[in-house]
């Protein structure tokens, strides 16, 4: 037995038992001209495994060639649906096309086979991602029908995550995660092979997060922490488990750690030229951006979008937090146009309202929200439904409303609470407090002190020093008035009516009349007069 033959037994074994290292090592060692399309497939998928994307996709091009000309037609179309799988997830379209053409090709006329169940797969979330969530539903219903009536364990479970995947894009949550659910309870009882699970885990847990439902994603995440444990240190999904795992720590407010895993998990890719890295640039710049590190969130984005990502609307508030409006509202105008799935649409809307709210455009900003809270209140899911109240919230309060405002905060910030998401729920206690305060009601600052220690806590330092100025403003005048309230007085003492100061301030009556209760209580006067007398022994004219 020569020493090609030696190492081509010892890389079937290996590949056969999931040695991944071992068999990409004695594969990768003979020449693949003298290779059969079998091996060169094994040499394939365990390049894939230790992160060699390049000798990966070489190696089962050369396997469908040797298919091809075989006349295999079932393995010849199962390779060019991986094929395509492989260069779609590297933003290579036009080539990931072609190969789902070639697996057409091979796999229409056959005999019903599994291979022709995930090409259907496969076509279904091209579909999905191209804005055709209902053609996607369609083909995968029909791999799942398929799979059941082959008893292909693993094929169901990608076909049932996919149907859960093409619900959740039209908006119809509850459907899509109890689909989701089903295709994770597959994987949990091992009828899924290694690399459909990992497909499976990260989907459905990037699906999770992206409608920030943080205790389904947790709960996943934990699972496949301990899959992704049992993997080899070099397993490509290892950093995958990262960037997500960098969400949830996000979302909980361990930032520091999100951090960590979300940098780690793009070094680890960029060092293989991962097709994923711009994944992982995105959400690094999405918490240093809420850390306030501007110019690492900046780098982050500019690296993530090089790489095929699109990191809005964070790069939008970043452009934002740095006073560019206008460069803001057009990234977000151009993100919106480009928007594929209901989620993305809620993510997007929110962040125009703050936008608008911000560029002084209360009409842009009341439109955003009416259509925000139209494509919520069809998903009836607790997090969507907060970032409804909150920008309804926040537009009530910039047209001058505050009292009106108070109802759909509170419920807002008691829904961050329950849901656990620490910085939505200061956010929206910061608005909170200043809706108060403008409604005459002193307990605002008391909100607005919550809100900035839960900022402090965090390491949101832009935030921290937001609710500095708005507490700020206190000091400079006597007796503890607030700043609203330092307006009203001043009205009063150059002779308004209180119909007059509601008119200036945008306000109704009543909270003019409540400020005035506060006024007088806290300067110790009980007419109009002794109140413009005070004005003007304290020079507040």
């Amino acid at each position: 037995m020569t020493a090609g033959t030696d190492a081509v037994t010892l890389g079937r074994r290996a590949a056969a038992s999931g040695e991944w290292a071992q068999a990409y090592e004695a594969l990768s060692s003979v020449d693949p001209a003298s290779l059969a399309p079998v091996d060169l497939e094994a040499l394939a998928d365990a390049a894939w495994w230790v992160f060699d994307e390049h000798q990966a996709i070489q190696a089962r091009q050369r396997a469908y060639a040797g298919y091809a000309a075989a006349g295999d037609d079932t393995r010849a179309g199962a390779a060019a649906a991986r094929l395509a799988i492989d260069h779609f997830s590297r933003g290579n379209r036009s080539v990931g096309s072609g190969w789902l053409a070639k697996a057409h090709r091979h796999l229409d006329g056959e005999p019903e086979c599994r291979e022709q169940g995930m090409l259907w797969t496969i076509e279904a979330t091209v579909r999905r991602f191209g804005g055709d969530p209902e053609g996607s539903l369609e083909l995968a219903e029909r791999a799942a029908a398929l799979a059941r009536r082959l008893r292909d364990g693993s094929g169901l479970a990608m076909a049932i995550h996919t149907e859960g995947m093409a619900h959740l894009s039209a908006g119809r949550i509850a459907q899509g995660l109890t689909l989701l659910d089903e295709a994770m309870t597959s994987v949990l009882a091992g009828e899924v092979d290694p690399y459909l699970t990992g497909v499976v885990y990260c989907n459905v847990i990037g699906a999770c997060l992206e409608i920030a439902d943080l205790r389904r994603a947790s709960e996943w995440s934990i699972a496949a922490r301990d899959w992704c444990d049992s993997l080899a240190a070099d397993s490509p999904f290892h950093s995958l488990c990262r960037v997500n795992r960098a969400q949830v720590a996000r979302f909980s407010g361990a930032w520091a750690e999100a951090e960590a895993e979300a940098s780690l998990a793009a070094e680890q890719m960029e060092q293989v030229d991962s097709a994923e890295i711009g994944s992982a640039l995105a959400e690094l710049g999405e918490i240093r951006r809420r850390r306030g590190d501007l110019d690492g969130s900046a780098v982050a984005f500019d690296r993530a979008r090089a790489h095929g990502a699109d990191p809005q609307p964070g790069r939008a508030l970043l452009a934002l937090a740095r006073g560019r409006n206008r460069e803001a509202a057009a990234e977000l105008r151009s993100a919106r146009e480009r928007t594929q799935t209901v989620p993305e649409r809620v993510r997007l809307l929110a962040a125009c309202v703050e936008v608008s709210i911000a560029s002084g455009e209360p009409a842009e900003a009341k439109a955003c929200a009416a259509e925000l809270r139209e494509v919520t209140a069809a998903l009836t899911t607790p997090a969507l439904e907060a970032m409804a109240d909150h920008a309804d919230g926040a537009v009530l309060l910039a047209q001058g409303d505050p009292e009106a405002a108070l109802p759909p905060l509170r419920r807002a910030c008691a829904a961050w609470a329950d849901l656990h998401f620490p910085y939505e729920q200061a956010r929206s206690r910061q608005v909170l407090g200043t809706a108060m305060r403008a409604a005459g009601d002193e307990e605002g600052m008391g909100e607005l002190r919550e809100a900035g220690e839960a900022f402090a806590r965090l390491g949101a330092r832009l935030d921290v020093a937001a609710v500095g100025a708005l507490l700020r403003p206190d000091d400079a005048l006597p007796a503890g008035l607030s700043a609203r309230e330092g307006e009203v007085l001043r009205l009063v003492a150059s002779g308004k009516t209180n119909r007059d100061i509601a008119v200036e301030l945008v306000l109704s009556e009543h909270t003019v009349g409540r400020h005035l209760q506060n006024i007088y209580s806290k300067i110790g006067v009980s007419s109009r007069a002794a109140a413009t007398a005070f004005v003007f022994e304290h020079g507040l004219v």
